[in-house]
């Protein structure tokens, strides 16, 4: 069976009722489907939660691919880009997002149910990182160049949380979020602004 047709049964199903189905059994009695059906695509309600989020990100990926303007753009331009298609992804899923918000809104707690979202996003930076190298729009440090797809990270999770608490008109603060966010954080990476922030903690370091 189509993996689509379970994550948007599943989702429906939290829309309708509030909560995830009581079991893998009682689902698929209302999709009228065998239960091997459902194994055969996912081994449990959680695999299948980590699906939904990874295919949030998938989905985004599949139009910006599809994108010839997008594949002309700087690094920093494609990751504002992204992030703006991201969104607007989550808008069609709000309801079914802010449902569940217990799991991920929290820091450092229950991003289990992003792990799937998170290793395909990791993938995405790390190609997007390369590609500011090779440009010179990112500037490579050692000991320090790894821990940009970490900071990303951070990035994505704060845009997440911005975005389920806006009340603004169109989201147009998250827009706005997203701007300021990406902007500085390539301002730090592409410049000498980095470096200037480690040469003087490694000053003062040096004075105690």
């Amino acid at each position: 069976m189509d993996k689509k047709l379970i994550r948007d049964a599943y989702k429906t199903y939290w829309l309708e009722n509030g909560k995830k189905p009581v079991s893998v059994y009682t689902f698929c009695q209302q999709l009228e489907i065998s239960e091997t059906n459902f194994y055969d695509s996912y081994s449990s309600f959680d695999a299948l939660e980590k699906d939904i989020w990874r295919a949030f990100l998938e989905e985004t990926l599949d139009k910006l691919k599809e994108d010839e303007i997008y594949q002309n753009y700087s690094a920093r331009e494609k990751l504002l880009t992204f992030y703006f298609l991201w969104v607007q992804t989550l808008r069609e899923n709000r309801s079914y997002i802010l449902q569940q918000k217990e799991q991920y809104l929290v820091p450092g707690l229950h991003l289990d149910k992003l792990e799937a979202f998170r290793i395909a996003f990791y993938d995405y930076i790390r190609a997007l990182i390369l590609e500011g190298y090779q440009t010179g729009e990112i500037k490579e440090r050692k000991y320090i160049s790894d821990q940009y797809v970490h900071g990303f990270w951070l990035q994505a999770l704060f845009v997440l949380r911005y975005w389920t608490k806006d009340d603004s008109d169109r989201f147009e603060m998250t827009d706005a979020a997203i701007e300021k966010a990406v902007n500085l954080s390539f301002q730090l990476i592409s410049s000498n602004t980095l470096d200037s922030i480690l040469d003087f903690g490694k000053f003062m370091f040096a004075r105690k």
